[in-house]
This record gives C-alpha cells, sequence and structure tokens, in this order.
C-alpha cells in the first residue's frame, strides 16, 4: 500500500479513489433523498393523502437498516468495485419506476426498493479503507463520508430548479429520471475506473459467508444480543405504520411484520451458531482473534452521533419555527447550517482521531455532543436567535466530527470483516435516529435533546471503559496460509 502524503487536490493513485469513492456515495443519497425536495409535486399530482406522504417517508428508511447488513457481508465477499457498480446500476431502474408510476402504490413500492441505495455508504468504507494506510486512513473515510453526505442537500437545492426548468405537472418526473440517468453512467464509469486494492495488495475475504465471523463464546453471546436493536427498530417503524399511529398497515399485517422479524432474528441466529459454532469446540489461534466489543461499542457511538443526526435535521426547521415564531423558509435556512457542517466536520474527526488517537478522539467528541445537547435542551423563546444557531453549529461540530472518529476505526478492527462492521454501524445510525425520533413523539423537543445528551454520555462511559486503542498490527491469514500483517497504528 502507497504511504506517500495526502495530497487532496491530486487525481491520481489513492486519492484518485478516493475522489471516484466519494462522488459515489455523494449520488447514492443524491438518488436516495430525490423524492424529499419534490414532495409537494409528487402529493399533488397523485392526489396523495397526508398519511400516504408519511408513508413514504417512513419508507425510505425502513429498507436501510437490514440493506447496510446484507451489503456489508456482499462487499466483503465480491469487493467494493463490482458492488458500488451494481448498486448504482439497479438504483437508476429503480428511479424510473419512481418516475413514472401512476398510483400511490407503485410509488410506494419504489420508495422502499430504493432505501437500498442508503447503503452504498458501507462499500466506499471498504474500499477506501484498502487503499490508505492506518495514519491517514481517517481523514480519507471522513472526506469520503461527510462529502458523500451532501448528495441530500445538493439534491434538496438543484433537483426543484430541474422541475421547474423543465416545467408542467410532470416536472418532478423528469427530475427524479435525471438521477437515474446520473446513476446508470456513473455505475459504468466507477467500474471502469478504479481497482478494490493497489497494485499487488490482497483483498482479504471472510472465511465464511452468510454472518460475521466471531472468535470466541462470549464474543458470539454479544453478536447476538447486539442484533436485537435492529430488529426492534423495525418493529418500531411497523407499529407508527399501525393502527396505535397512522393506521395506514392493519392490525394483522402488523402483528405479520412481528412475527417475521422474530423468525428472521431466529433464523440469523441459527446462521450466526453455523458459522461461528467452533468456537465453542476449539480456541481460535491467537492470530486470528479480534474482540467483538471493539464493533459494539463503535455501533453504540454511531447510533449517538449519526442517529442523532438523522433525528435532529429532520426537526430542527419545525423547532426553530415554533419556537421563534418565524417563517418556514428562515428556520430551514437556519437549520441547515447542523447538515452543512458535513463538509468540514467529519473529515477533522478522522483527522483528529488519526492524530491523537482513536480512542483519546471518540472521548473528546463524545463528551462534547453531550454538552452540546444539553445546551440545545435548555434554548427556549428566551434565547437570542444567534445565540441558538451558535449552540446549535457547536453542537454539530461533535455530532459529525464523531461520526468520523467512529468510521476512522472501522477498518481497523479485522480488515477482511470492514464491510460488515461497516454495516452493522451504519445500521445502528438508522437504529438511532427511529428511537430518537419515537422518543420525541412523546416529549418536548427540550427533553428530547436531552434524552440524546444522556445517551452519548453511557456511550462514552463504554469507550472509556472497554474501547481498546488499536496497536501494532492486525494479521490476516491467505489461502495458501501465509500470513501478512497489516499496520493498524
Amino acid at each position: 500500500m502507497e504511504n506517500t502524503g495526502f495530497n487532496l487536490f491530486s487525481f491520481k493513485g489513492k486519492m484518485r479513489i478516493l475522489h471516484l469513492s466519494w462522488f459515489a456515495f455523494f449520488l447514492s443519497f443524491y438518488v436516495w433523498f430525490n423524492h424529499a425536495p419534490l414532495m409537494a409535486s409528487i402529493r399533488e399530482s397523485l392526489d396523495l393523502t397526508g398519511q400516504q406522504v408519511k408513508m413514504l417517508m417512513i419508507l425510505n428508511v425502513a429498507l436501510t437498516i437490514p440493506a447496510r447488513i446484507i451489503i456489508g457481508m456482499l462487499v466483503d465477499s465480491y469487493g467494493p468495485r463490482r458492488l458500488y457498480s451494481f448498486l448504482l446500476f439497479i438504483s437508476s431502474f429503480l428511479c424510473f419506476g419512481f418516475a413514472v408510476a401512476d398510483d400511490f402504490q407503485t410509488i410506494a413500492l419504489m420508495r422502499f426498493l430504493l432505501g437500498f441505495v442508503g447503503a452504498g455508504f458501507v462499500i466506499g468504507i471498504r474500499m477506501v479503507g484498502e487503499w490508505f494506510p492506518a495514519k491517514q486512513v481517517g481523514l480519507a473515510e471522513g472526506i469520503y463520508g461527510g462529502w458523500g453526505n451532501f448528495g441530500s442537500a445538493a439534491a434538496a437545492m438543484t433537483l426543484p430548479l430541474v422541475a421547474l426548468y423543465i416545467g408542467g405537472e410532470n416536472g418532478w418526473r423528469y427530475s427524479v429520471a435525471f438521477t437515474g440517468v446520473l446513476s446508470l453512467i456513473y455505475s459504468v464509469i466507477y467500474y471502469f475506473s478504479v481497482s478494490d486494492t493497489p497494485k499487488g495488495s490482497t483483498y482479504f475475504k471472510p472465511k465464511k459467508t452468510g454472518a460475521m465471523e466471531v472468535t470466541s463464546p462470549g464474543d458470539f453471546y454479544l453478536y447476538l444480543i447486539m442484533n436485537i436493536p435492529m430488529y426492534a427498530a423495525l418493529a418500531v417503524l411497523a407499529w407508527k405504520l399501525g393502527p396505535s399511529n397512522l393506521s395506514i398497515l392493519g392490525a394483522g399485517v402488523t402483528y405479520l411484520i412481528y412475527a417475521v422479524l422474530v423468525g428472521v432474528y431466529l433464523f440469523q441466529s441459527v446462521r450466526i451458531y453455523q458459522i461461528n459454532g467452533h468456537v465453542f469446540k476449539e480456541e481460535v489461534p491467537k492470530i486470528e482473534r479480534y474482540s467483538f466489543k471493539q464493533v459494539a461499542i463503535l455501533d453504540l457511538s454511531y447510533l449517538v452521533t449519526f442517529g442523532s443526526e438523522l433525528a435532529v435535521v429532520s426537526m430542527l426547521p419545525l423547532f426553530f419555527k415554533d419556537t421563534f415564531g418565524m417563517s418556514q423558509v428562515v428556520a430551514g435556512m437556519l437549520a441547515s447550517g447542523y447538515a452543512f457542517m458535513n463538509l468540514f466536520a467529519r473529515p477533522g474527526g478522522g483527522l483528529i482521531s488519526d492524530k491523537f488517537g482513536r480512542k483519546k478522539a471518540l472521548i473528546v467528541l463524545l463528551g462534547g455532543l453531550s454538552v452540546g445537547y444539553f445546551m440545545m435542551g435548555m434554548i427556549d423563546s428566551s434565547w437570542p436567535v444567534s445565540l441558538a444557531v451558535l449552540t446549535t453549529m457547536f453542537c454539530s461540530f461533535f455530532v459529525q466530527s464523531g461520526e468520523g472518529a467512529v468510521f476512522a476505526m472501522v477498518p481497523l478492527v479485522k480488515r477482511r470483516l470492514t464491510g460488515q462492521v461497516a454495516g452493522m454501524a451504519g445500521a445502528y445510525g438508522n437504529v438511532g435516529a427511529v428511537s430518537f425520533l419515537t422518543v420525541l413523539s412523546f416529549v418536548s423537543p427540550q427533553t428530547f435533546f436531552i434524552v440524546i445528551g444522556v445517551s452519548a454520555i453511557v456511550s462514552l462511559a463504554s469507550v472509556v471503559f472497554f474501547l481498546e486503542e488499536p496497536e501494532g498490527q492486525m494479521a490476516e491469514v491467505l489461502p495458501d496460509g501465509t500470513v501478512q500483517m497489516i499496520e493498524v497504528a
């Protein structure tokens, strides 16, 4: 692997891979949120009810939780080059399907399936981890995540203009189809422009597929426990759609979904045992071991960082509007600063992690995040608007820097499992969003912010007492038995 400098303006070698990959992620978010800025036109064109609009929003994130787990397994087995290209290729046709839909059932199905493109994030984490050495991987992953995440904001800024330029009642259709064309073209460009590893490097694959490998009985049980919140989050989504809330799903369908989720969890648990049952019979060689608690701590850290970001972005404009009595346009502009911080805060978190250590960085950033949310919990109408916005930006910096610090460490857990580690952490981000938004439906915004702050303290405690700083080297074994050592410090 190259160990040369980090020149952001270069388009050669590893920097070329970084730029091509962050744009692939940018495009996947551009596609994933292509409906949001066009929702008013879509609602009018298809004569949708308020409940149907809410259902589309929920369906857009429902599939992303299992998708990130599945994509994580696939990228470890088949490589990011093929998988990113395939994901963008398939997504383009789902965009076309959404664009031509003439009834709610069709558009809902396409929106549900388009949630899969949100898993594209996981693919690039493995790609970037293959190309950058440990001393640069945090900054590289931060740029990949931060700049790619901006795709949703870019969609909000550009797609209404495309629809307006074309004009007419079908402007939104051409705008959505436009994102599909971009995705289709870039799927081909990416496939022929990148490789999974630098020349001469080995792409390590899991020994078995279908579940993450663990290396001790304790890790086996912890893995089973850590899977539960992901199914619980999906159950909460079903509950929101069920008779107790939006009443879009009937009681029978809702209970059927609950039963299916329990059945899938039990099936996955059996599969986990099939993959890892040997840890109860014989000790895994020391050179093959890794600690699954590292994965669990990163999951919880991403739950309070990215999970809170998704939740806060969803409610912040309305919070500003209601608290300060400002117009919807002004409230939206002020609230947009929270997401805009992604462009430099997430790379900044990765850089801090590279320079000062993975554990120290997470401790400082989670601590700052908790302070930021406790401060936001005190915002009320007596505050000057400028101070409220500055407090929000302060909190946002730590939230998104924390995201960068989490994924600065993900590629350093176990190289051949990087996709699966990234997939699980990414899924926990969505779990956090569902959890926090559910809390918001029962409490005031101020209490909502405080709940996130308390959650951050719990995550901070897990980092302080249980996270291990990556040191020295990790070992990967080639199919012929040759051992390759990879620097992680």
